[in-house]
């Protein structure tokens, strides 16, 4: 199976689905729920795209470059840029397309039932709990045991803007907890399972050697689910906060902080 085929299959299909069920409750009169107007979609899915391809970019070229994963040169076109291939790129712009397609159509079925609520301690905790995350994947990664070299630069590229978000709403997301981790554990199934496809099929590879000795159905490693896992937290945190209307005030706080 090339890259392409596997992009086709596995991303643009499903994302193509979703595009005309979603539309097909707009006609029924289902629109995405009044709490998530808070910005137009298409606008806040873009800019993520844009993230995505700007923050992995470097980092995935690291991995590349460093056999970390690699690519069976008779299944990609050959076309890269820096270390990775053409393919890869595609994936980065993708990846939040089908994941935001797949959140939006999930609004439309979960609703919220909890009154909004500021709650600083639910944020700094939340960000706690992170940080210490991103400390032992650091440490990690700093001590170079190799059989953990996959799994640290995975949670150390990550948990940074994790932070971030959960800094900003770690409540807002909580609130809406059926809704962002329905969305977040069944993405993360799909993809892992199209992954374990792809990696049978011998499209990428993980190096063995510089990642844990853990293998999914004796297929996918643990940390490839992990991945999907955490870049899909970043899509769906990131969208839902960009688009629920609690975010508005709480941005405009912001903005005046930074000022002063």
């Amino acid at each position: 199976m090339t890259y392409f085929i596997f992009l086709l299959l596995f991303i643009v299909a499903p994302t193509l689905l979703l595009f005309a069920l979603n539309a097909w409750a707009n006609r029924r009169g289902r629109p995405l729920p009044a709490w998530l107007h808070a910005a137009p979609p298409r606008i806040v899915v873009g800019i993520h795209i844009l993230i995505a391809l700007v923050y992995t970019t470097p980092w995935d070229n690291y991995l590349v470059a460093t056999r970390v994963w690699w690519y069976d040169p008779a299944l990609v076109t050959g076309i890269t840029l820096g270390w990775v291939p053409i393919e890869e790129y595609t994936f980065f712009l993708l990846h939040p397309i089908f994941v935001s397609a797949w959140l939006f159509w999930l609004a439309r079925r979960i609703a919220p039932r909890r009154p909004a609520l500021d709650r600083p301690a639910v944020r700094h905790g939340a960000v706690a709990v992170t940080a210490v995350l991103w400390l032992a994947a650091t440490a990690l990664l700093i001590s170079g045991w190799k059989p953990g070299t996959y799994l640290a630069l995975i949670f150390s590229w990550a948990l940074l803007p994790v932070m971030i978000q959960l800094a900003f709403g770690a409540d807002i997301l909580w609130r809406h907890r059926e809704l962002v981790g329905g969305a977040i554990l069944s993405a993360t199934a799909y993809l892992g399972l199209a992954d374990t496809l792809a990696i049978a099929s011998g499209t990428w590879t993980i190096d063995p050697e510089q990642s844990l000795p853990l293998l999914i159905g004796g297929i996918l490693p643990i940390e490839e689910l992990l991945f999907f896992f955490i870049i899909t937290v970043l899509v769906i945190f990131g969208v839902t906060l960009a688009l629920a209307e609690e975010s508005k005030p709480r941005l405009q706080a912001w903005k005046q902080r930074l000022k002063r």
